[in-house]
């Protein structure tokens, strides 16, 4: 089940490949993505010292949040992956010129996790093209809507 997505990746970016990491968050920061609290429009994810952060997301605290804590809402947050996995995207960033950027945060089992994408940067005019697509589709699914009155 989705939480946030983030559309403004699909239209910078051509995402290959998908991978699905863990979060170490704490306790309020669930509390507040359970309530829809967070965004990830500006965020992006880097590679430091073999460990991938999550740099820019915006995770609003609650009003009820504890007082003793004080919450910072566009901290640093580590993803968890396999060592695998995390050498394989690696090696793509740093040698192939790929980027990671956050797609979507989503429950399984009921644990918030982040799917990164591994994504090429889009030309401005790979983007009028992707919008001309979109826009043609549109177009034939209301002049098949059309026909078929």
């Amino acid at each position: 089940m989705s939480i946030i997505q983030n559309k403004k990746a699909f239209h910078d970016y051509f995402i290959e490949e998908r991978y699905e990491a863990g979060l170490v968050l704490e306790g309020w920061e669930v509390k507040a993505i359970r309530a829809g609290r967070a965004q990830l429009k500006e965020a992006y994810v880097i590679i430091r010292q073999g460990e991938i952060f999550l740099i820019g997301a915006h995770i609003s605290p609650l009003p009820a949040a504890s007082t003793h804590i004080q919450p910072d809402p566009v901290r640093t947050r580590k993803l968890l992956l396999k060592r695998a996995d995390i050498n394989k995207l690696v090696g793509k960033v740093e040698r192939a010129g790929y980027t990671l950027v956050p797609i979507d945060l989503h429950y399984v089992r009921g644990r918030i996790k982040l799917e990164t994408g591994l994504a090429k940067g889009k030309k401005q005019h790979d983007k009028r093209d992707s919008e001309k697509d979109r826009q043609w589709v549109r177009e034939k699914q209301r002049l098949m809507k059309q026909n078929t009155r």
